[in-house]
């Protein structure tokens, strides 16, 4: 039976045990006030996020970045390497740069996509249209000679660039009811439109290059003041660019007044052939049981339109800080604690698929995974994944964790097997206990998924160390369990929609040459 409880209201039956941990276990004593008076998380933020800069799978970047955990770790005493798990399409990022060069010059806000062609040199200059309405593939056919030579508007207008708690908070109610009105009319007509076409996104964008287009211009807008989400299609040998909203609109509008607008594209990448893709694997080896582990989980990777800060460079950091701590305060501990940095979780879990599939005597052997993602702030969800031990497990070793940080979190016993979204779901698909620490949002969604936002200075510190000290102990406790848990499934209810039964997860192969022809 599923059951709704918070640790606030724990904590009243566990608050004698909490004390009694937190004033006589010198390890959970030690790891506290190391990640508190010692913190290196700025410092790591800084060398992961502002030196080496976003992670797409790939790159050089990537690459550096594998290389820098690598050293970090060594240098704390900490065995690592990075593990080959396939290959990838190698792509790098160069220059962008965009100016509206008619009716008047202004430099415009905006980014290559990712492994899309460079242009050369000199650029592309070229006018601007937009996408036409029609009422079928047919007619959407006869319209398209008249991309040849311009660049194409792919992305709807948006009708406010301000996001919508500004409108609840200024707007009256009229006018906020008005603009969410026109803002859901306007989307299911410019859907409707695309459906007429007879294309999809990346169909779209094909036929467009194949009927002679200079360019696909895009604009995804993130619902938040000067934010876009930075997705990537791929065109084959002409400039594809994402603009802000601002820029975007100025000149769509430009367009349906007949000004006819003119942009020049610079976008400078390089294509690096076929390229090694790694996980970056560390452990520490444990004493009694070495052949049973506690794994430390987060990606490693990013999109690219930001430095990946919140996706996931907190998860990282999360993991990172946590091992150094527990490598200083528990050199020896009884299971071993690894922690795996995967490559190319944004395009479907593979770098963790990979270990999953390479590694069966590991995640045969696990006492739990701890897995880390959404964003920068403090972990206020935490569910039992599907297991029926896990509440009573889970439920101690949170008894050793300070109830400041433990008071905000709510769990949920026995909780559901997550399908997707990250990497805790590889091992929960091999039927590995995996638990994902869910975190506050701090407008994750809106402002730093996949945005180009996702920078440095959205980091909230307190939070990210708050969860350092979370996950180290949960680590540390898991690592001293008498006994290796035996745990048991959940039998899943009935799906209402389909009137069957629900099934768990099971094991998807990961994708080892993406991007590769």
């Amino acid at each position: 039976m599923k059951k709704q409880i918070t640790l606030f209201l724990m904590s009243i039956a566990i608050g004698s045990l909490q004390i009694f941990a937190q004033s006589t276990d010198p390890v959970v004593k030690n790891i506290i006030k190391e990640a508190n008076d010692h913190s290196q998380l700025e410092q790591l933020a800084y060398e992961l996020l502002d030196s080496i800069g976003p992670r797409l799978v790939g790159t050089p970047q990537m690459k550096n970045a594998h290389d820098w955990a690598v050293a970090k770790y060594t240098k704390w005493g900490v065995a690592a390497k990075n593990e080959v798990w396939g290959e990838w399409r190698g792509w790098e990022r160069g220059i962008s740069h965009i100016d509206m060069v008619y009716p008047r010059v202004q430099t415009l806000d905006g980014m290559q996509l990712a492994w899309n062609p460079s242009t050369s040199d000199a650029g592309v200059t070229a006018e601007l249209i937009t996408l036409p309405t029609v009422k079928d593939s047919l007619e959407f056919q006869k319209w398209l000679p008249n991309v040849k030579g311009k660049f194409v508007m792919v992305s709807m207008n948006q009708p406010t660039g301000r996001p919508d708690y500004n409108w609840e908070k200024f707007g009256t109610d009229a006018s906020i009811k008005k603009m969410k009105e026109q803002r859901s009319s306007l989307s299911k007509a410019w859907s409707q439109n695309l459906k007429n076409t007879g294309t999809n996104r990346r169909n779209l964008w094909r036929k467009l290059e194949e009927a002679g287009a200079a360019g696909i211009v895009s604009s995804y807008w993130s619902k938040g003041f000067g934010v876009n989400k930075i997705f990537s299609t791929n065109t084959k040998k002409i400039p594809a660019i994402d603009l802000e909203l601002e820029d975007y609109g100025m000149l769509y509008r430009l367009v349906l007044n007949g000004a006819k607008p003119q942009i020049k594209i610079i976008a400078k990448s390089k294509e690096l052939g076929k390229v090694k893709t790694f996980n970056t694997i560390a452990q520490i080896k444990g004493s009694e049981k070495p052949n049973e582990y506690v794994i430390l989980s987060a990606h490693f990777d990013s999109w690219d339109g930001g430095t990946g800060a919140t996706d996931n460079g907190t998860g990282t950091l999360v993991m990172m800080e946590a091992m150094r701590i527990l490598k200083k305060m528990y050199p020896n501990p009884k299971r071993t604690i690894l922690v795996g940095h995967w490559g190319s979780e944004e395009q479907g879990l593979n770098g963790s698929r990979a270990f999953v599939e390479d590694h069966p005597e590991i995640v045969k052997n696990v006492q739990a995974v701890f897995n880390q993602d959404n964003g920068t702030g403090r972990v206020v969800d935490l569910s039992g994944a599907g297991f029926v031990e896990a509440e009573k497990y889970l439920g101690k070793w949170l008894s050793a964790v300070p109830s400041e940080i433990t008071g905000q979190i709510k769990t949920n016993f026995p909780g559901a097997p997550s399908r997707g979204g990250s990497d805790n779901a590889s091992f929960l698909a091999a039927g590995s206990p995996a638990f994902n620490l869910s975190s506050l949002s701090w407008d994750y969604w809106n402002y730093t998924w996949h945005t180009n936002r996702d920078t440095y200075d959205k980091i909230i510190f307190d939070d990210v160390r708050s969860n350092v000290i979370l996950t180290a102990i949960l680590a540390y406790m898991a690592s001293e369990e008498e006994n290796k848990i035996p745990y048991t499934k959940i039998d899943l209810p009935i799906n209402k929609k389909t009137g069957k039964k629900r099934e768990w997860p099971t094991p998807k192969s990961p994708n080892r040459a993406g991007g590769l022809d």
